[in-house]
């Protein structure tokens, strides 16, 4: 059995992997898998959030350890937490066995325009600094993170998630502030490296992914259908290049 720890991106929690986390268990062979919610979002919304992208990973150790959960790990990240995942595997590359990052973006890689679409900087910005219902919060989300047909039939549930463990406003900034300002290490984690990406991502370019695969000269793979939320809009596709990255590793 190999460990792997899934880590969602601002103000996502554990809920929102849906049925990817079967989906994955189906189709890697052997993953025994753990959902994190970073600190401020899901079961953890109590707790501040860090506005540091070096805590937040440190905050995951610990909070591993403290389940007696043992690595080496795999890390799964989506945007905010494919941050968090390659800080991890930078600082404690003992702890980690292998990355995959999803629709993530990287300083100094790629510029702020590309890391984050202009066409989403006004909503963002009411959203975090002036608040909003859950309603608007979730509408909001789903609008620049999927491509999915049938995505606002997850509307309903997304919305009483947010009801029943809201995320403070001032944990939403910091979230915003940690992925804003982080700046990747200068050479690649040790750890063996999967980048997934989607060629129609409305919220972070395409092209920030392309360019850490070809900086780091990772693994590499495009979904030229799929929104920001990969593994929501075909996280089969998602699994099955994850499987056929580790045979190919092996």
């Amino acid at each position: 059995m190999s460990t792997w720890v899934f880590l969602r991106g601002l103000t996502r929690e554990s809920r929102h992997w849906g049925a990817f986390v079967a989906t994955f268990e189906a189709e890697v062979a052997g993953a025994a898998i753990v959902t994190l919610d970073l600190p401020g979002n899901g079961s953890m919304n109590h707790v501040p959030s860090p506005s540091r992208v070096d805590d937040l990973a440190d905050w995951c150790r610990r909070e591993l350890s403290a389940r007696g959960i043992r690595g080496p790990y795999y890390l799964l990240g989506m945007s905010l937490g494919a941050m968090v995942t390659i800080e991890w595997a930078h600082c404690h590359p003992n702890e980690v066995r292998g990355c995959v990052l999803i629709n993530t973006s990287l300083r100094p890689i790629s510029p702020f325009y590309q890391r984050l679409r202009p066409a989403n900087y006004l909503g963002i910005f009411k959203l975090a600094v002036l608040g909003g219902s859950a309603e608007e919060w979730e509408f909001q989300i789903l609008r620049m993170t999927t491509r999915r047909g049938n995505a606002a039939q997850l509307l309903p549930a997304w919305i009483d998630w947010r009801r029943e463990r809201p995320v403070a406003r001032l944990n939403a900034l910091r979230q915003l502030l940690a992925a804003l300002r982080y700046h990747s290490p200068v050479t690649p984690p040790a750890s063996a490296m999967l980048v997934l990406a989607s060629t129609l991502d409305a919220l972070v370019n395409v092209r920030c992914s392309r360019g850490i695969a070809s900086r780091w000269r990772t693994g590499y793979a495009e979904h030229p259908e799929a929104g920001h939320d990969l593994t929501l809009d075909d996280g089969t596709w998602v699994a099955r290049q994850v499987s056929a990255w580790l045979a190919q590793s092996a």
